[in-house]
């Protein structure tokens, strides 16, 4: 599967950004609850994805470290405004810093991520694919809580898949259940194929020459699969073939814990 180059993710998060923000502009309440992140009502949503688009800007910056930079306290102190007009420009503002420091490092420049040891790069370029998804899913929340949801783009959505399976799912730490496989396969072209065991777990991309059946099998759109690895709908939105439960093993395991 050929992944999107450099300038197309920077697009989208852009073009992700600005759609959240004309949300949170038609909504009728930014004290409403989000249904899909139970705990925050939509002003929460802004000041969060605010928040990670200054500080991945910031880890950016930094360059190469095994470590993330300090949080800058001044930008710890400045809080982002209520009124909804000031919020958006701040929330605007959030997501012009990010893009300068992505720019400016260009995709292969090394940075921290949390992801270390997944097959995603530690790169301004493996930022910028997660930043995406990131955009993607949160607009997503705030048209929910607004009443206006959308599909989600295309293209975003396949490389979501991927993005997620390989930051999130490919690892050494070791699966601390009965050694599976599952497989998700998407309408729009792309199957992955992932191993989970003791070793670790393995992400696959197919076709590939595979022989062994797997526990388990998802069908799915591309949107509905990553809202669903996301937590944004129930594993029953897919059609599953096999073994559930190893789905619901993956979708609740930790493997920092």
């Amino acid at each position: 599967m050929q992944k999107l180059e450099f300038p197309v993710l920077l697009r989208l998060i852009d073009e992700r950004s600005a759609a959240f923000r004309a949300t949170v502009l038609s909504a009728p309440d930014l004290d409403a609850p989000v249904p899909t992140c139970p705990e925050w009502t939509l002003l929460d949503l802004v000041r969060h994805l605010g928040k990670v688009h200054r500080r991945w800007a910031d880890i950016v910056n930094a360059g190469p470290s095994d470590t993330p930079p300090a949080s800058s306290a001044a930008e710890e102190a400045q809080a982002a405004p209520r009124e909804r007009e000031a919020l958006v420009a701040w929330s605007a503002a959030s997501t012009q810093r990010l893009l300068d420091a992505l720019r400016e490092a260009g995709p292969d420049r090394g940075c921290w991520t949390w992801w270390a040891g997944s097959d995603s790069p530690q790169t301004a370029g493996g930022v910028a694919r997660h930043q995406v998804q990131e955009a993607m899913v949160h607009t997503y929340d705030a048209q929910i809580t607004a009443g206006t949801p959308e599909p989600l783009p295309e293209p975003a959505a396949v490389d979501g898949v991927d993005e997620f399976l390989c930051t999130s799912n490919a690892g050494p730490a070791p699966w601390p259940f009965k050694p599976a496989t599952i497989e998700y396969h998407i309408t729009e072209g792309g199957a992955w194929r992932i191993s989970l065991s003791a070793d670790g777990t393995r992400v696959t991309r197919l076709p590939a020459p595979e022989t062994i059946p797997a526990d388990v099998t998802t069908r799915s759109s591309a949107a509905e699969l990553v809202l669903v690895v996301y937590g944004r709908l129930p594993l029953e939105t897919l059609r599953i073939d096999g073994d559930k439960r190893v789905l619901e093993q993956i979708r609740d395991w930790d493997p920092d814990a």
